[in-house]
Formats: structure tokens, sequence, C-alpha cells
């Protein structure tokens, strides 16, 4: 009897992230470079103490890394006259920091020439940035290569806060991600700063029937509308993730639960059963948050890449 294709492109997913978690070990610099971690930790937070934005800015990278060929370091990469790199796709172009990557970079480089990749680099800072921010720790597995190959177009993979439920459903399945890693990937909204165009949707022309997503709290939902008018012309007008910004707490959970969510795919989050439960649980529970977000992080930075290499310069395949 065949199999039907839904089911084995799960198992495929599966056996990337398999084959991907062998490959990579937590002591793989351990006589090799036994200083990096601590190399990179000092210079993100040496970064953020002058800005606050840095750490929400390597989360989202590593994010926006690993969901576009795996985590080999592809956004990192410049485009070139004949290329558009993955930095410059539409999801990616609020993207920033990519200076502490290169800052890393260099003080690695002198310390162990050609030995740490830019993707592990990434996966590491993102680490760093969520723990100096209050957030729980995790050991990274470690042993990636970068890729020489990133390309704008692809940029359309990375799920969009437009998103449904099963939209994000599917997107998180191809990449061996289940339901529990989505709800605690999601609390990494707690960080950072959101664009006007990103919850746009929610707050003017929702529906034929209603102007604003009538899941939103009305309050919160006028807040929105006075930041980000029908017609804003603010090129960077938006607003905050949650009440707590700089501070990686479970905030963002229970925003959620009161209709104070940013996104159409945060709120989706509460259209299935089992989800919701988790969104509550998480709520409730910011040590149970921290626990699911850590091992997320460390199944989703296992995501298998394509990478052939250790580049030199994070930016440039020479």
């Amino acid at each position: 009897m065949a199999l039907p294709t839904c089911f084995i492109a799960l198992l495929f997913a599966f056996a990337l992230f398999s084959t991907a978690v062998k490959a990579l070990s937590s002591d793989y610099y351990d006589q090799t470079c036994p200083n990096a971690e601590s190399t990179i930790t000092k210079v993100v937070k040496n970064a953020m103490l002058n800005d606050k934005t840095v750490p929400a800015a390597l989360l989202r990278m590593h994010f926006h890394d690993c969901f576009v060929r795996g985590c080999d370091g592809s956004v990192l990469l410049n485009s070139t006259r004949n290329n558009k790199a993955e930095k410059d796709g539409p999801p990616n172009i609020s993207l920033h920091a990519f200076y502490v990557i290169d800052v890393v970079k260099k003080q690695i480089e002198d310390l162990c020439p050609g030995v740490v990749s830019c993707a592990d680099i990434v996966a590491l800072a993102a680490r760093d940035a969520v723990a100096l921010s209050g957030g729980p720790s995790w050991e990274v597995p470690k042993g990636r290569k970068d890729g020489r190959i990133s390309k704008a177009i692809e940029t359309r993979q990375l799920p969009s806060p437009t998103f449904n439920f099963s939209q994000l459903q599917q997107n998180f399945r191809q990449r061996g991600l289940s339901l529990d890693d989505l709800v605690a990937l999601s609390g990494g909204h707690t960080l950072g700063f959101s664009h006007c165009s990103s919850f746009q949707n929610r707050i003017h022309n929702f529906d034929k029937r209603h102007n604003v997503d009538p899941t939103l709290q009305a309050s919160f939902a006028a807040s929105l509308q006075n930041v980000c008018p029908a017609h804003n012309k603010v090129r960077n007008a938006g607003t905050t993730m949650d009440s707590t910004t700089t501070l990686f707490d479970n905030a963002y959970y229970k925003l959620l639960m009161n209709g104070n969510s940013l996104f159409s795919s945060d709120e989706s989050l509460l259209t299935d059963s089992r989800t919701k439960r988790l969104v509550s649980k998480y709520a409730t529970s910011q040590d149970d948050f921290f626990k699911a977000f850590a091992n997320s992080m460390i199944k989703m930075s296992s995501i298998s890449g394509n990478g052939q290499e250790v580049r030199l310069d994070c930016r440039f395949v020479r």
C-alpha cells in the first residue's frame, strides 16, 4: 500500500533533523578552539550595552537563517551583482546587528583561524542574547558548516506574521518541528519591535464585517491604530512586541491570552485546543516556558543545512 505524500514528506523532514543532530556535538570546539564560546558571549554582552535591540536582532537572525536552507549562515551573505541574497529578501530587510557577528568572527579568527563556522557563531550568539536578557541558557550543538548559496527569493519560505494555524503547522512540520516547538519558539516574540506592516491587517479593513480583528482587546487595538493609522507615512512606525521588550520572559503568552497579541500568527495559536493549552501553560509558568524554549531552540538550530566549508569572512564567499 502506497504511503500518503504528506506522510513521506514528514518522514523526510525528521530524517534530515536526525542526520543533523548526529553530525553536531556540544564539545565540537573543545580541542580546536576552547575559548570560542566565551569570546562570543563577551562580544554579545558588550553589544547589548550599546544597543538594546541587539538580543532580538540576533535571535531573529538565527531563526531566519535556519528556516531557509537550514542553519548554514547563508543569511549573512551579501548580495552580488549577479545574485540578490537572503538578507535583501523582503522578510529580512529589517534584520540588523550583523556587525556583532563580524566582530565575533574577527576575534575568533585571531584565536583559531579557519576553525569556527559563521553558522555556529549565529547559533551561539542567539543563545547568549536570550540568556543575557534574563532567559534560559542551553548547550548549543556545534559543527555546522557555512553555506555558499543565498537567494532572496527563498525567504518566501519564512513563516509570515499573517499566517493562520494551518499554514504555521505546515511550515514548521516541513522542518521537522512540532506544534510544541511552534508554541515554544513563538515565545521569542517577547523580545523586540514590530513595524506596522506586520500587523496592519488586524487593525484596518480586517474583513467585510469588521474594521478591526474582533479577537483584539478594544483598547489595545485603539492604541495600535493610534501608532499605525490607516495611511501611515512614518517609515519606522510600530510598537514593541510586548510590555517587557528587552526582558526575555513569559509576558508574550499572558498578553496573548488577554487579546493583546500583535500578529495574526500569534492569535492563531489560540484556535487549536492543543496549542491553546500550551499558551495557557506558559502564561502561568515561566519555568515551563524556559525549558520548552531551550529544547525547541536546540531542535531548530539542528535543522540540516547545506554548508560545505568554514568561511573566513561571514559576509562573503571567496
